[in-house]
């Protein structure tokens, strides 16, 4: 009877363990972010006087956005060398959803501050937007910030 009783509370902590971060997080890993296509924003009338103007179309997601130090409790092995190998600098962030390199905008945020990703976030985080500062102070104090659009610059 212990022995049954002790199997049902292990198994009820592992799920709540596994489930913890989703149940928290508004966005779940699973879910893909939104995208939002330029085109969706003009209406037909629009279209037309547009249609002579060079346009880009940028990738727009929304994302969760924290900040992040050189600390050893929050990175891996060296905390001021980034997974792409580069040391961390001004202008760094950290995702697991975007390639290595790309340019990102987080108008919300930081108005027309270019952003580079070059470091990679814990894998339970895929759909987030870590931004290095230089003090873990800086990295509390900006906190976290739910649902903000960021821009693909490339």
């Amino acid at each position: 009877m212990s022995s049954k009783r002790n199997l049902l509370l292990f198994i009820i902590g592992l799920t709540i363990f596994i489930f913890a971060e989703t149940a928290i997080s508004p966005i779940k890993a699973s879910v893909e972010p939104q995208v939002f296509p330029d085109e969706l924003f003009l209406n037909q009338e629009d279209k037309s006087y547009f249609k002579n103007l060079k346009t880009e179309t940028k990738k727009k997601y929304v994302v969760v956005v924290t900040g992040y130090s050189s600390s050893y409790d929050e990175t891996d092995e060296d905390p001021y060398i980034t997974a792409s190998g580069e040391f961390v600098k001004e202008g760094i962030v950290a995702t697991n959803f975007l390639p290595i390199g790309t340019h990102i905008k987080i108008p919300a945020l930081f108005g027309d501050k270019v952003f580079v990703v070059k470091d990679r976030m814990n894998p339970r985080y895929y759909y987030r937007v870590d931004v290095w500062f230089p003090s873990k102070e800086e990295a509390l104090h900006f906190g976290i910030h739910y649902n903000v659009e960021i821009e693909v610059v490339d």
